[in-house]
């Protein structure tokens, strides 16, 4: 099971009236019927239509997912994690880049493709602009709009929003986004098991890797650690340390520093409060970054990931002389990735910085969902301590109203 402990001479004892408080309204919110990640893994409905939609278009060749923002970063960072052993070929119209879109669609023949248009209301620019785009290339290709049921999968709200109503036009199969989970929290829902099926992953697993964990963030009984990690980040927040770099080491898990950067800062940051989140990933930034987190300014936490066992290792056996490979030669690649893990960790603790260790045992589906979870349910926590409500993004909202007033004067 993922593990992380607290690796810094920094020792926090919160007042037990205010840690009950705490934990209280926490407990509240990831149980209320108005917040629904948390209950996911529960969800059996949600997973069996997930794989109905799966065995129906599974011999598509191209999967096309077209989303944004939690709709795009959760399912990029499961198969960058898991792997894709499928032999179906992913694309994300993630952006509305041009000339990037012209490289992607460049890629895939329409045929043979599945489009999966990942909106919850429906109207995201972005979203829609990709999804025009992927239609006119349907229309092209000689496909009449009463065959577009063959070609799209849209995942949104249950019941409203306008990709729910053209389903019913088009008579496309729809997968829902439960009206209770906001789109950064929902990479167990749909948004993520869908391509996570299609790339080979045992999405179940997901799910109950997700399961297992719970308990240890939802009891302090069970859970101490959690907690105490929580009011720990939110100490150390009122005392001027603003500043959160996720770093797991392993090039498979950088697309989850992304996803985690989407989390922590749409979340958390508002009402001039917040803890700007850093992405990294080890060992290449310890030939960038570290410098920074090592030396630079005591304002950050550092959490770094270890995976214990890699699914595959090279020996670094070899008969030069050179000082520097007789060095390595009677190890493995997997033991040198320990070595400068240890030896990172050793260093920040030695010279003064914040730093959690999180553990998992291997890069698996069930551990890959334990840090899901455990990442979502931190950020409310830590919300409950700072007084924000991590569910909205008045910001993000603000953006887009005045990306709109262009649009209509330019119209």
């Amino acid at each position: 099971m993922l593990n992380w402990n607290i690796r810094s001479s920094h020792k926090v004892q919160p007042d037990s009236k205010v840690f009950e408080e705490a934990v209280a309204s926490y407990q509240k919110t990831i149980s209320s019927d108005e917040i629904g990640f948390f209950r996911l893994p529960q969800n059996q409905e949600l997973i069996a239509e997930t794989k109905k939609v799966f065995e129906h278009f599974k011999h598509k060749r191209y999967f096309v997912h077209i989303g944004i923002g939690g709709s795009a970063l959760g399912p990029e960072m499961l198969l960058s994690a898991l792997g894709d052993s499928s032999g179906v070929e992913f694309i994300f119209i993630n952006n509305i880049d041009p000339d990037d879109l012209c490289r992607k669609l460049e890629k895939i023949n329409i045929k043979e493709s599945l489009i999966y248009v990942v909106s919850k209301s429906g109207t995201t620019a972005e979203t829609v602009a990709g999804m025009s785009i992927l239609i006119s290339m349907l229309l092209e290709a000689g496909i009449k709009e009463e065959e577009f049921k063959d070609y799209f999968v849209f995942c949104t709200d249950p019941v409203k929003g306008e990709l729910r109503k053209l389903s019913k036009q088009w008579d496309v199969r729809a997968l829902d986004i439960p009206s209770n989970v906001g789109g950064r929290f929902s990479v167990l829902t749909p948004v993520g098991l869908l391509p996570a099926l299609f790339a080979g992953i045992e999405a179940e697993d997901i799910l109950e890797g997700a399961e297992d964990i719970q308990k240890h963030l939802q009891d302090p009984k069970i859970g101490a650690e959690f907690f105490n990690l929580a009011f720990w980040i939110k100490d150390l927040h009122d005392q001027g340390i603003h500043q959160t770099v996720m770093m797991p080491y392993s090039s498979l898990l950088k697309e989850y520093s992304a996803w985690f950067v989407q989390l922590w800062a749409e979340s958390l940051g508002k009402e001039e409060k917040g803890l700007t989140p850093i992405p990294a990933y080890g060992a290449t930034d310890q030939h960038s970054q570290m410098q920074l987190f090592m030396e630079g300014p005591k304002d950050k936490v550092l959490m770094l990931i270890e995976v214990e066992k890699f699914q595959r290792d090279f020996p670094l056996k070899n008969n030069l002389e050179c000082e520097s490979f007789k060095n390595l030669s009677s190890f493995s690649l997997s033991q040198l990735m320990k070595a400068e893990f240890e030896g990172t960790l050793t260093a920040l603790k030695e010279n003064g910085r914040h730093v959690v260790h999180l553990k998992v045992p291997c890069l698996q589906a069930e551990y890959v969902g334990q840090l899901v979870l455990f990442a979502e349910c931190l950020t409310v926590m830590v919300g409950e301590l700072l007084k924000v409500d991590p569910f909205n993004q008045p910001g993000v909202e603000a953006g887009k109203k005045y990306a709109n007033q262009w649009l209509k004067n330019h119209s």
